[in-house]
């Protein structure tokens, strides 16, 4: 550590605090934005890096809560500079938003080492956005907090909750199976989006702010704090005055992002009934930070967690209930008591995160229940293997049918979306309750991007029986306000030759949850003649980030993040500019 004039030197001095003729570019090209030269006193520099978007409705409000954060910063004694990066919002990005994940990551990760940053806020929320930015501060390794965006209010149509996304898929089958009228379909759609935020389900968004808080990352309640409900402002606040603090403390991410961490978010993540692409984007940041998970530790750990919190999909409330009735900071206690936390976990308040949850009340056992009457006995996810998925796949036994979670049955196959388009609601159709729905090439490379196109919409002739599910397995991802007894992220892919890509219309596949299984019933010999006869489809993809991604993309066991960019890189710069 250096010392000047009784001050640490940060990062940000290397461009501010010369007195040669690049000190003199750096200072005055700020200056026309009507700085005074005392904001250069040696001051740490904040960064804040805001996914706000008027094309991301779901953080469409981030900007309120960036001069929030600034405040804070102000307070402590730090200069904030605010900073954009990409936005990526799953209900407009087409093909999907997961593609640019990574894409975002990068900005992230280049926008924090080449300009002049000690600290790091990320604001973040609609889902793909809080596992970019974690992956690109990861890897430059600075101080960094986050504030998630928050979710909506609760949907209300016809005397009751809705849920975003979970009622979406709900009354679109209600409308297919003629039980919902059309008209009342398009009514419902301003009744459940009614304020700023994102999903109020325990959809991705949700899950990656609840992940965010039992890593370490945020504030106690960055999860659960309602979007439009003034104390996210008041989070907003306190974590830009946090930040300064951190910055002075030199408290990096990798302080934080320890193994003891990921296994705490891994059980916080069955405790709370949370998406399954939580198991991807963790996977990924822990690749960025340099420590070593794997599938097996979220099966291995998540299974001895009970779903306690009874939250759509997998249960009956929403966020703002569970904000109320104590969010994830009385989830977290309710482990500790029971040995199912690492205690001593360093948070970026400065505490242990059992310092910051050991008080924490319940205030509603009906939406935060007890360990004697859990939602789903066993929760987290289930991660599936066999010869159908020799890499894994996965699926959420809080969201599952209990009936499905041992079967056999014949498959419908689908060589991809388009064909499954085709194929659905075709009267003539092989299909009856029974059977197992197969969708192929939707995998990372195979969509490409890995689209939330695995709970496949059943076949009409089936909703009209009364039937709500049936057994689905692909190489896609589903959304976390999904539900059903669907199997996902199938590896390796069928794009890439996997098993998946050879089965065929009429052959059988036993799911076994409790065993883990996830078998084809064709013989090794038969199943290796399809293998070599297989080729690759063509993806008519040419040049640009998709031909990048799809050149490096990993395979989902393993995060999906490019092969180029794991690793942590640090923060320094190579060349100075001249």
């Amino acid at each position: 550590m250096s010392e000047e004039s009784g001050k640490k030197k940060f990062r940000s001095a290397a461009w501010f605090g010369r007195t040669d003729k690049d000190g003199f570019i750096h200072r005055s090209w700020m200056r026309n934005q009507g700085w005074p030269s005392h904001v250069f006193d040696g001051r740490p520099v904040i960064g804040i890096c805001n996914t706000w978007s008027e094309l991301n409705p779901c953080n469409a409000h981030l900007r309120t809560i960036a001069e929030r954060v600034k405040i804070g910063v102000w307070e402590a004694g730090g200069f904030p500079l605010e900073f954009p990066v990409m936005s990526m919002g799953e209900t407009n990005m087409r093909p999907t938003a997961m593609l640019f994940r990574n894409l975002a990551s990068m900005d992230v990760e280049e926008s924090i080492r080449a300009n002049p940053i000690d600290g790091v806020v990320l604001l973040c929320g609609c889902d793909k956005t809080t596992p970019a930015l974690i992956m690109g501060a990861a890897s430059c390794d600075l101080p960094a907090i986050v504030v998630s965006g928050g979710a909506m209010l609760n949907g209300k149509f016809q005397g009751r909750d809705i849920g975003s996304g979970t009622d979406v898929w709900r009354f679109s089958e209600a409308v297919k199976g003629g039980t919902m009228s059309l008209q009342q379909f398009m009514e419902a759609e301003s009744c459940m989006s009614r304020s700023g935020g994102h999903c109020m389900t325990m959809g991705t968004a949700s899950t990656m702010a609840n992940m965010v808080e039992a890593l370490g990352l945020g504030l106690p309640q960055n999860a659960a704090i309602p979007a439009v409900d003034s104390r996210r402002l008041t989070l907003a606040h306190e974590a830009g005055r946090r930040i300064v603090a951190m910055v002075h403390e030199d408290l990096r991410l990798s302080r934080i992002l320890t193994r003891e961490a990921f296994e705490n978010a891994i059980r916080a993540n069955g405790a709370v009934g949370g998406s399954t692409n939580a198991v991807i984007h963790l996977l990924a940041i822990a690749g960025r930070i340099g420590v070593r998970l794997s599938l097996e530790e979220w099966d291995r750990l998540g299974r001895e967690v009970p779903t306690i919190v009874d939250l759509m999909p997998s249960g009956r409330f929403l966020m703002e209930d569970y904000f109320y009735a104590g969010g994830l900071p009385a989830v977290l206690r309710a482990l500790g008591e029971k040995g199912l936390l690492h205690k001593d976990t360093l948070t970026v308040n400065g505490k242990t995160i059992w310092e910051n949850c050991e008080n924490a009340d319940n205030w509603n056992s009906e939406v935060i229940r007890g360990f004697d009457r859990p939602l789903v006995e066993h929760g987290g996810i289930a991660v599936l293997r066999g010869n159908l998925a020799p890499d894994g796949a996965v699926l959420k036994p809080s969201a599952a049918s209990a009936h499905l979670m041992k079967h056999r049955a014949r498959a419908v196959v689908f060589e991809n979306i388009e064909h499954y388009q085709e194929r659905i609601n075709d009267p003539s159709l092989d299909v009856d309750e029974t059977c197992v729905l197969v969708l192929k090439n939707c995998g990372p490379k195979g969509y490409p991007g890995m689209a939330e196109v695995g709970n496949m919409g059943l076949p009409p002739k089936v909703l009209s029986k009364g039937v709500t599910d049936m057994v689905r397995i692909s190489d896609a991802r589903m959304s976390g306000t999904a539900y059903g007894t669907v199997v996902l992220h199938t590896c390796p892919e069928a794009a890439v030759g996997g098993p998946l890509a050879v089965v065929q219309d009429g052959d059988m596949i036993e799911l076994d949850v409790e065993a883990r299984r996830l078998h084809l019933d064709v013989s090794d010999q038969e199943l290796q003649a399809r293998l070599a006869n297989w080729r690759a489809p063509e993806t008519g993809i040419r040049g640009g980030y998709q031909e990048l991604y799809v050149k490096h993309v990993m395979q989902a066991n393993t995060g999906a993040d490019l092969d180029f960019l794991v690793g942590c890189r640090g923060s320094e710069v190579t060349r100075e500019s001249h």
